[in-house]
């Protein structure tokens, strides 16, 4: 998850992301702070937790944090963090490997009042779409990294990034605002090129000046004509174009045969409520669509995003929903296997209802954690048949599982909820059992407290570090990776040779945990990329 660039270029940056592998014991390591739950942890270095909260942050309150005090630990962390560098390569590895969004703009926005450079030298792989360019914008114009105008040099950049996409592009990638292309077009001024006279016209159009409608796209054209006759035909655009022009039941059919399998994937509330489903056929064609397996690669889908259409198309169709299904079992398909006896062990406490991405108003997603740890755990189950899943609150609740059955529906089986966080209490089931084992995953939001000392001036280390140690004596070449699917900043396992420590999820991580397993590090991740690989291409919108 966490990438870089050379070995060399970056190497003390990478010591002090991961400090000193310790050796011996966990508990021998006092823990030195208190969680967002209230219960005792360890603390990470500012690298670490801020890459983290960069993987993990989506400036949305969660279970325990907040949205703003999300925001104000990322740049208090940044002001800590000298190397430029660094947030450079975070920055990079938000959006690249971790896919997100806020974050990395917001660490892009504070590097632009440190070191222009390295702005420009990040930037396409950062700043990979119109969407990041909004919230690049909005961020920087609002204040908050220590700077508001643009300068010369983001301009260029900016300008730059416009003039790569071509007239047609710009044109469909215009949906938003906060601020719109028009906005962004009047910030900067870009002017097209000598001899591309499509170009200016199309800048011309989108902030209401004069224009030719000759010179526009054609899509553009056929858009015009749209909303002047809906006898024309419906133009191949984003359906947020068309949303606004009165559609009936077949113009929506048309945008659900006609769109992308994210697009279709991310609106089938959409098309029910335009009464799409009314047409059995295009049931037929909508369910075969979502379960082509060539579109499912090609769309490289994550597990998860199945699981939240699944959930938001509670009512969809039954057709629809095996669709989902089979979608994800495609999904899952390149899930890695692991070495010897593993152990899964689900958080299933109350905490673990917190939306995955956070709260959002009512664009809030109906996936909780706990649906993705369940998720997580079930695919795994899949491709390692012989895997223990351990869900846990405050006590272990086995459940019967079968590795045959459909990840959706073994999955449906560990995605409940309730009671407190102690995480040590599935080790203690492990150690009372006297389970022998190579690989322990444990996948929570890491506000373990039911099972906490009082105080944090304890001079002992976590309960979940003592039991660690108890398995490690058994089982002493067994290796612990602890998920923490929400951006908090403890962790109930200090790093060590043997521990490694995630910060959020995606499909990414089943093989940084296949890569821990078998000898490869953090380190060795990070210096496998290359800073300095200024390669990239604009996507749409839809990213």
């Amino acid at each position: 998850m966490y990438v870089s660039a050379t070995k060399e270029e970056f190497k003390m940056a990478n010591k002090k992301l991961f400090g000193n592998k310790r050796t011996g014991p966990a508990a021998s390591v006092p823990t030195d702070t208190i969680n967002n739950a209230g219960g005792v942890a360890y603390k990470m270095n500012a690298q670490h937790e801020l890459a983290q909260l960069v993987f993990t942050g989506c400036f949305n309150g969660t279970y325990y944090v907040s949205a703003k005090s999300q925001m104000d630990r990322v740049l208090d962390l940044c002001k800590k963090i000298e190397s430029h560098e660094f947030l450079a390569k975070v920055a990079v590895c938000g959006r690249e490997q971790g896919f997100m969004k806020d974050a990395p703009a917001m660490v892009l926005a504070v590097l632009a009042s440190r070191d222009i450079e390295l702005v420009k030298l990040i930037w396409p792989r950062v700043i990979n779409n119109v969407k990041m360019l909004r919230t690049f914008i909005q961020i920087l114009r609002s204040g908050v990294t220590g700077r508001k105008s643009f300068g010369t040099a983001i301009k260029r950049l900016i300008n730059k990034q416009l003039g790569s996409m071509t007239p047609a592009n710009l044109f469909k990638n215009s949906i938003g605002n906060d601020p719109s292309m028009a906005d962004i077009i009047k910030m900067v001024h870009p002017k097209g090129q000598s001899g591309d006279e499509l170009r200016g016209e199309m800048y011309a159009y989108l902030i209401g000046k004069e224009y030719n409608t000759k010179k526009l796209p054609e899509v553009v054209q056929q858009f015009e004509q749209y909303k002047k006759s809906k006898d024309c035909p419906i133009p191949n655009l984003p359906f947020q174009f068309l949303d606004s022009l009165g559609l009936d039941s077949k113009g929506w059919a048309h945008i659900a045969s006609t769109c992308t399998w994210q697009t279709l994937r991310m609106n089938l509330n959409t098309f029910e409520r335009h009464d799409v489903w009314k047409n059995a056929k295009m049931i037929d064609e909508v369910a075969k669509k979502l379960a082509d397996r060539k579109l499912i690669v090609e769309a490289n889908c994550f597990p998860y995003q199945l699981l939240m259409a699944y959930k938001a198309a509670s009512s969809a169709p039954v057709k629809i929903s095996n669709a989902l299904q089979q979608a994800m079992e495609i999904a899952t398909e390149n899930t890695p296997t692991y070495e010897g006896q593993v152990y899964v062990c689900v958080d299933s406490s109350g905490s673990m209802s917190s939306p995955v991405t956070g709260h959002r108003g009512s664009a809030t997603t109906a996936v909780c954690c706990s649906d993705v740890a369940a998720l997580f755990a079930a695919s795994i189950l899949r491709k390692n048949p012989n895997t223990e899943v351990i869900p846990f609150d405050t006590n272990v609740h086995l459940v019967q599982l079968n590795p045959m059955d459909s990840i959706m529906t073994n999955a449906q089986k560990l995605a409940h909820h309730g009671g407190g966080t102690a995480c040590s209490v599935a080790l203690n089931y492990l150690n009372r059992e006297g389970k022998r084992g190579d690989l322990v995953i444990f996948i929570s939001d890491n506000e373990s407290w039911f099972d906490s000392y009082n105080s944090v001036t304890c001079r002992q280390g976590s309960n979940k570090a003592e039991e660690w140690d108890a398995f490690k004596r058994r089982n002493p070449k067994a290796k612990l990776v602890c998920i923490d699917i929400t951006p908090n900043d403890t962790v109930q396992v200090a790093e060590s040779k043997d521990v490694l420590n995630v910060g959020g999820f995606n499909d990414r991580v089943f093989n940084v945990v296949r890569e821990f397993q078998t000898g490869r590090n953090w380190v060795d991740v990070i210096n496998g990329i290359n800073l300095r690989n200024t390669s990239s291409v604009i996507q749409d919108e839809e990213d």
